[in-house]
């Protein structure tokens, strides 16, 4: 059988596989995780899949502290995720607690404070409710959906009534 025309099919080679890794880690900044997860579908030996993350590594085309921080910057401002939807995502991914409370540092809590305020201002100018309460309690609850905290959703309520 002809390698090329489906690789998934035949024998995968440490070379090919690596190369294959190297690319998927060049497209975007993974996590172990993810790595580790794509080596296992090539269904070669653990032996090999170690060695290939450990070159993955070496080589820097892995690198946990990287892709955390650069998953923060782009789930906030591409997204405009909070940071408990931020944590839980990076923490699904087996990312280390000092590497994630590290990487939300890159938000500034300016931009942060101010970017809350936006989409309370967006959601509850497009919420239609009964009365206050109701739209207040669902724009509350869209907000936390999108992982900002309970206290700073009230401080930007409150700033809003005043």
């Amino acid at each position: 059988m002809n390698s090329n025309k489906n690789p998934s099919k035949d024998y995968l080679s440490y070379e090919d596989a690596k190369l294959k890794m190297e690319k998927f880690c060049i497209y975007q900044d993974r996590c172990h995780y993810d790595v580790e997860k794509k080596l296992r579908s090539f269904g070669l030996t653990e032996d090999i899949n170690n060695q290939i993350l450990i070159d993955l590594i070496q080589d820097n085309f892995l690198n946990e502290e990287r892709f955390a921080k650069s998953f923060v910057r782009g789930k906030f401002n591409q997204k405009k995720w909070g940071k408990t939807k931020i944590k839980f995502e990076l923490k699904k991914r087996h990312i280390h607690n000092n590497l994630i409370n590290d990487a939300l540092k890159e938000i500034d809590y300016k931009v942060y404070f101010e970017t809350l305020k936006q989409l309370h201002h967006k959601k509850y100018n497009s919420v239609k409710a009964a009365n206050a309460f109701l739209k207040n309690k669902k724009v509350i609850s869209y907000l936390l959906n999108r992982g900002y905290e309970y206290q700073l959703i009230r401080e930007v309520i409150q700033d809003f009534k005043e």
